[in-house]
């Protein structure tokens, strides 16, 4: 469906003519005028004024996320057509200069973009330079095109409400003076105002508390989106649909069926130059303390009495909270540290005494009438033989199943991939193909890149661009909400004080290896978790033990 031809303001028509060919121009202006149906066209946010504002807008994370992620929604019509972005950092650039250094980045993904879809993009995109990320009069500056911007829509369109999305790409030191800055100079006046907030939030509960107050001073928790891009991907938002969608799954889902929970996250990389950052929070807080957590909370939680549409968010997000207060602090005798072998070789690492591990294993608890008593395994680490993030689950063992078949039975285990390929799969016992009847393992499986998507051509959203249309739309589930990061700091605040202040040693491990030595025998104990060493994964080869 097409509507009549929108007309540019003014302002962008001067900034786009200073970039692009008359032809390419048209190209750009018709596909703005392209009204495509989505899922989202009825809601009201779509038919009024959007401004994206990326504050850092020169750095890593904008270029290789953000801005990627917002093409990605433009090119399958989930902007609105009259959306303009505005990048805003220190440097001095112009916003000619910011296209050319974001547009590498815009062809990088495996999604591939006509290269007039990335010009119709990069035609929206500005810049605005600041002394500083507190400088008040640069974002004076930035709210008077925008307000032009937004007079030029009424004149045109008869567009009389208009929001603004202000994404911080930035470190959390200078969160405080930007939301300062931006309440009162940049705000919209009649539309949303709303603030997308990165980790790290914090590195202890003191730290995140200082956080939380520097924003709460200015905007409204409503108006707050934490993210972790984790609660984007597709296999954790998965969860709510296989959890409650399913009959089967609710009877088995407590701990008279499970024997242990585990949540792995593993990259085949070190810190790569990242050192100095790293060597200061470390990957309990890097990763299990916020994402891992995060995903055990939607994994264990109990169910809302609504699960999508108005409310629903703060309804999910209070059985998070519940899981949380269930759990007491984690305490040093159910860590296992380790560090891979030529870890503090970073040259940006100064302390080269450092004991900051870049492997953890945590067991923790659940104490509520549905979990308790079951060992929950947080596993995280660098340097390790491969990349993967999964949840796993096992089950205990099928009543008196060695007794009837003279041999032990291996215990069913469900498996949800998260990366590098989106897989679900449960682990089954069938006969053994052939003379035997020995039962054997195998899957019942779904991958999601060859159930739903065809040849590679089409794949899942990323999780980013899931979670910045989320924020436009006013939903909050999937982001983390300030009781829960307080909660959860509370549960791993006193180890990780111990283990800084006694100066625990990790143990040293060699890179691409599974992880120090010891640390699966420790999993084990303490998970009750029983291995098959016979399963072997079917990778879509023939799959078989050379002794079947």
């Amino acid at each position: 469906l097409t509507h009549s031809p929108f007309r540019c303001s003014r302002f962008v028509e001067r900034a786009v003519s200073s970039v692009h060919t008359t032809a390419q121009s048209q190209i750009q202006r018709n596909m703005s005028d392209t009204e495509v149906i989505t899922h989202v066209s009825h809601e009201e946010w779509t038919k009024e004024g959007i401004a994206v504002v990326v504050v850092g807008a020169s750095g890593d994370l904008a270029k290789k996320k953000t801005y990627p992620s917002l093409l990605s929604l433009y090119a399958d019509y989930l902007l609105p057509h009259n959306v303009i972005i505005f990048g805003y950092a220190r440097s001095n650039i112009t916003s000619e200069d910011l296209r050319e250094k974001i547009r590498p980045y815009l062809t990088k993904g495996e999604r591939q973009y006509d290269e007039n879809v990335i010009d119709s993009f990069l035609s929206k995109c500005f810049y605005q330079s600041g002394m500083g990320y507190g400088d008040v009069d640069s974002w004076k500056d930035l709210h008077q095109k925008l307000t032009f911007h937004e007079q030029e829509l009424a004149n045109s369109k008869g567009i009389t409400k208009y929001n603004r999305l202000f994404y911080f790409a930035i470190p959390p030191n200078v969160f405080a003076e930007t939301g300062e800055a931006i309440k009162s100079a940049c705000m919209s006046s009649n539309g949303f105002n709303r603030m997308i907030v990165e980790k790290p939030f914090g590195r202890d509960l003191d730290s995140c508390k200082d956080i939380l107050n520097r924003l709460g001073k200015h905007f409204e928790e409503k108006d707050l989106f934490r993210i972790d891009h984790y609660l984007g991907k597709e296999m954790v938002q998965n969860l709510m649909v296989m959890r409650f969608g399913n009959l089967w799954m609710e009877n088995i889902w407590n701990r008279n069926n499970v024997q242990c929970i585990m949540l792995t996250f593993k990259e085949p990389f070190g810190t790569e130059g990242r050192g100095g950052y790293f060597d200061q929070y470390g990957i309990i807080r890097d990763i299990i303390q916020n994402h891992l957590l995060q995903v055990m909370c939607l994994l264990t939680m109990e169910c809302p009495n609504k699960l999508d549409g108005p409310g629903a968010g703060e309804k999910i997000r209070d059985e998070k909270v519940r899981v949380l207060e269930a759990m007491p602090p984690v305490t040093l005798d159910e860590v296992f540290l380790g560090q891979y072998e030529g870890y503090t070789d970073d040259e940006t690492i100064t302390n080269k005494d450092s004991n900051c591990p870049t492997f953890a294993c945590v067991r923790c608890f659940i104490n509520n009438p549905r979990w308790a008593g079951v060992p929950i395994v947080f596993k995280a680490g660098k340097a390790l033989n491969e990349r993967k993030a999964e949840m796993r689950i096992q089950f205990k063992d099928a009543p008196a199943a060695e007794h009837l078949f003279g041999t032990k039975v291996p215990r069913n285990e469900m498996v949800m991939k998260l990366q590098p390929v989106e897989t679900i799969y449960m682990k089954s016992n069938i006969k053994t193909p052939g003379f035997s009847s020995a039962p054997i393992q195998s899957e019942l499986e779904v991958k999601y890149d060859s159930r739903y998507f065809e040849h590679n051509k089409e794949s899942n959203p990323d999780a980013y661009s899931r979670l910045i249309l989320d924020v436009l739309r006013g939903r909050s589930a999937s982001f983390v909400r300030s009781d829960e990061l307080i909660r959860a700091w509370e549960i791993f605040t006193p180890v990780l004080h111990q283990i800084d202040r006694e100066n625990i040693r990790p143990n040293l491990y060699k890179c691409d290896s599974r992880g120090p030595e010891g640390a699966d025998a420790w999993v084990n104990e303490k998970s009750g978790y029983v291995r098959n060493d016979d399963y072997v994964w079917n990778n879509g080869t023939v799959c078989r033990k050379a002794s079947l």
